[in-house]
């Protein structure tokens, strides 16, 4: 049957001027995951990955050389959208950039899972840019679109975000909507889930598999 290996960009630049950017960790995550791939025999038949800088560095670092085809369904929530209609700390992502003070891990979480909650909870009454149902949405149907151009025993690689991929985590195992938050806030950088597709449909093999940064180095293991 084919298989989807979702993964997590690596690091990005959180707290510098151009978020978007891999860090050098982030780099080096990325590079970690493709010698993993192939180490484990694992032919990549479709690459994929949002547009967004980060998940493009990521996917060329994991697959130097392989065709990448981009798709917007797969880009990330725009932290600073949510934080502006569904908060009130007034933190933003672009800290630095925007003349801001620069943000703090703990700092940026406590704002944004409040702000996640209360986005899902509005579904389409939210005002923001982007509905959570249409974010969601769009990650199904990326997925079911990808499943449905692949052959038996082929393997399609999509690089995402962490959002995106706790997003199918939860529609997989008919979570709540609610769980999202909860998921999101466990993806570790360059981690790897696996969907499995089948006559009946996609389905959850493994969730946020992240042994092959802990066997390169545990410092590697990180969460933003």
């Amino acid at each position: 049957m084919p298989t989807i290996l979702l993964v997590r960009h690596g690091q990005a630049s959180f707290g510098a001027e151009d978020y978007d950017a891999l860090s050098p960790t982030g780099a080096e995550q990325a590079r970690v995951l493709g010698a993993a791939l192939r180490r484990r025999g694992v032919r990549i038949d479709r690459l994929a990955s949002g547009t967004m800088q980060r998940q493009r560095e990521t996917a060329e670092l994991v697959a130097p050389g392989a065709a990448l085809a981009t798709d917007p369904r797969w880009n990330e929530y725009d932290a600073n959208d949510l934080l502006a209609h569904h908060s009130d700390s007034g933190l933003r992502l672009d800290g630095p950039a925007a003349g801001r003070p620069a943000l703090t891990n703990r700092e940026f979480q406590a704002a944004i899972e409040p702000a996640l909650r209360d986005w899902v909870a509005a579904a389409e009454g939210s005002p923001g840019a982007q509905t959570w149902p249409e974010f969601a949405g769009g990650a199904r149907a990326a997925l079911a679109e990808l499943a449905a151009g692949l052959e038996r025993g082929q393997t399609g690689v999509v690089v995402s975000s962490g959002g995106v991929v706790a997003a199918v985590c939860a529609a997989l195992l008919e979570a709540p909507d609610a769980a999202f938050a909860a998921l999101n806030r466990t993806m570790v950088n360059a981690g790897v889930t696996k969907v499995a597709i089948g006559a009946t449909g996609a389905f959850l093999v493994s969730s946020n598999d992240h042994s092959h940064l802990e066997e390169a180095d545990p410092a590697l293991v990180t969460y933003r």
